[in-house]
């Protein structure tokens, strides 16, 4: 009997050291967005901060300290700040789409109404050196603060067409990649919730021969220090 052998419930997880460059309203951190399909959630293992979050509820703080968890679903606009040290095990829905596509940063409307600007000013210099790539992080991360703070006035003075726009831009600048998106759902949480109802049926029947296919793995991080939308990140293979 099959079993889905990638990270339990297709989850994907990494370990993130947030950014702690200053922005312009004095806060360090990372670069806000949402994400579409993905809820995410955080492990915070040493340091200090918080979570901005804006969503059509409103603007919101959480504080992270060592041992908290914090989710969020689809549409959360979110945006991490380092106040001493902030270290997370990130983990991330659909084997890690939220770093493999499904994310919209919070850049100014012009950007998301042309892709071709907006694929610009969100990706960063392959090859560029450690240097080219923290300068193209950062001005990304600074392009993202500056939509944000302006999503947030709007929301906080009762405002709530720029969010509803942002959501809609947002929505349409990433429909041509659904597709794959799906694909990647179905290799991963899908498959993974068919093995389990597979495993389901068996019992059920007093089978147990998917007990003897029980296998150990285990992963180094793929890469490391890889710069990240809201910090350095070492990620796992999932």
């Amino acid at each position: 009997m099959t079993t889905f052998e990638g990270l339990p419930g297709a989850v994907a997880v990494s370990h993130l050291r947030v950014y702690d460059w200053p922005t312009e309203d004095g806060l360090r951190g990372g670069t806000p967005h949402l994400h579409l399909t993905c809820s995410e959630g955080y492990v915070v293992v040493a340091g200090s901060g918080c979570v901005q979050t804006l969503t059509s509820s409103g603007f919101q703080e959480t504080p992270l300290a060592p041992g908290a968890l914090v989710w969020f679903t689809p549409g959360t606009i979110h945006r991490l700040v380092n106040e001493d040290g902030l270290r997370i095990v990130v983990l991330m829905q659909n084997s890690g789409l939220p770093e493999a596509g499904d994310a919209v940063l919070t850049f100014a409307p012009r950007f998301l109404a042309d892709p071709g600007l907006y694929r610009e000013a969100a990706t960063l210099p392959a090859d560029g050196t450690e240097d080219e790539q923290a300068c193209a992080a950062r001005t990304r991360r600074d392009l993202a603060v500056q939509g944000f703070l302006a999503l947030r006035r709007a929301t906080e003075a009762g405002d709530p067409g720029p969010l509803a726009a942002f959501h809609k831009a947002a929505a349409e600048l990433v429909r041509p990649r659904t597709a794959d998106w799906r694909a990647r759902w179905q290799q991963g949480a899908a498959a993974a919730s068919r093995a389990t109802g597979r495993h389901l049926d068996a019992l059920a029947r007093g089978e147990d021969t998917h007990l003897a296919d029980a296998r150990v793995h285990a992963e180094q991080p793929s890469s490391r220090a890889r710069f990240g939308m809201c910090g350095r990140l070492d990620v796992y293979p999932g």
